[in-house]
């Protein structure tokens, strides 16, 4: 029927925790009913599929994170398959593997229109040249696929024109949103800080992410083993899983940090955390623009981070807080003792954080443009 809502099918490689996938579910969750019908397509086995029990999914068996040249030969032609099935409208891709098989099937079934976001990118120069070359190629070719090429940050989307993946004209920006209205979260402080057996008085230092190499906790540890040397009245916080989460935690007893450096996983309280916090740190080697550092800001922390990819889109050196060059674990240290020791510094710096234009980082602002682009490019199709 002419009126009736228009089919989009997003394909993700997996429902773990991160961005993507949480952005994937809020759009698939509440994208206007009576103008679309949002499904997803994705592996099996993620952390948030409990969350996406109440949304529409399609399991596809052979979908998964590492590599596997026969079951994504596999994955590709169920991909296929549920393509020819569903007949949807759009197919909107997101994830780095996902992105790359969706949109091939899409292409081979002619889907009218075919997305694709952008939530970071699947290379990066630590990479073998050889393996971010072939990744970088399958980038070019599924680009001549894709009708938009959507970007969570400014730094990726120069990135891709630099390594001429698809056409300029086709960029988009539209980034990555959050519950900004969380933000800052209304709690009793100590009360907080006595539940997760911190002391009142303490400098809390606080990081957010999947415990994965691009994450880099490894610095993070670091940095919280230099300063705990120099001050006893710090304390850093680690809210994120994964499989490294048991090793971390070997590692900080046997070189006694278990008190003053604390991996506590994945919690639904981190809107809460940052509250307490007076300081946040980001040691990420790549990065789309991690929705970590938008919460904190808006939280009104200063932030110390890795300058890494979008990062920079919104964190002002010497304003908002400090870029620091990847791996630099001393400068890194000399700034976070600067704002240990001066009060009126962090507290300016506070001031600017909250300051902060976050507006573009609403995640409702997010899904009304992704319906306002959705509208336009059936339009074309048309």
């Amino acid at each position: 029927m002419k009126n009736s809502p228009r089919k989009i099918l997003h394909i993700i490689t997996q429902l773990q925790l991160g961005g993507a996938q949480q952005n994937t579910l809020y759009t698939t969750a509440n994208t206007d009913k009576k103008k679309f019908h949002s499904l997803i397509a994705a592996g099996k086995g993620g952390i948030l599929d409990a969350r996406a029990a109440d949304l529409e999914i399609i399991h596809i068996s052979s979908l998964r994170r590492k590599i596997n040249p026969i079951k994504d030969a596999l994955a590709l032609y169920q991909l296929y398959l549920t393509i020819k099935s569903q007949k949807p409208d759009i197919v909107h891709t997101h994830s780095s593997k996902a992105g790359i098989l969706g949109r091939l099937a899409a292409g081979f079934c002619k889907v009218p229109t075919i997305i694709h976001t952008f939530h970071g990118f699947g290379f990066n120069d630590r990479q073998n040249f050889i393996k971010k070359r072939i990744f970088v190629f399958l980038e070019r070719i599924c680009a001549k696929l894709t009708d938009i090429l959507i970007f969570v940050s400014k730094s990726n989307m120069e990135t891709a024109k630099d390594l001429k993946i698809g056409d300029l004209t086709r960029y988009k920006l539209i980034r990555s949103g959050i519950a900004l209205d969380k933000y800052p979260a209304k709690i009793n402080i100590s009360d907080k800080k006595e539940k997760l057996k911190l002391p009142l008085n303490g400098k809390i230092i606080v990081s957010i992410g999947n415990l994965k190499p691009q994450k880099n906790p490894e610095d993070f540890i670091k940095l919280a083993k230099k300063t705990i040397s120099k001050r006893t009245d710090t304390y850093f916080v680690f809210v994120g899983g994964g499989k490294k989460l048991e090793k971390i935690k070997e590692t900080l007893a046997r070189e006694n940090l278990c008190e003053y450096c604390r991996f506590i996983g994945w919690r639904k309280d981190a809107a809460e955390i940052l509250k307490i916090a007076d300081i946040f740190i980001l040691t990420s080697l790549w990065e789309g623009l991690p929705r970590s550092l938008v919460e904190a800001l808006k939280s009104g922390l200063p932030c110390l981070c890795y300058n890494t990819d979008g990062v920079s889109d919104i964190l002002k050196s010497e304003k908002n807080g400090y870029l620091i060059k990847q791996g630099d674990i001393e400068n890194m240290y000399n700034k976070l003792m600067l704002l240990l020791e001066d009060d009126n510094l962090r507290r300016n710096m506070a001031i600017e954080a909250e300051k902060t234009e976050l507006e573009d980082f609403d995640i409702n602002h997010m899904v009304k443009q992704l319906e306002t682009l959705y509208s336009e490019e059936m339009q074309k199709a048309n």
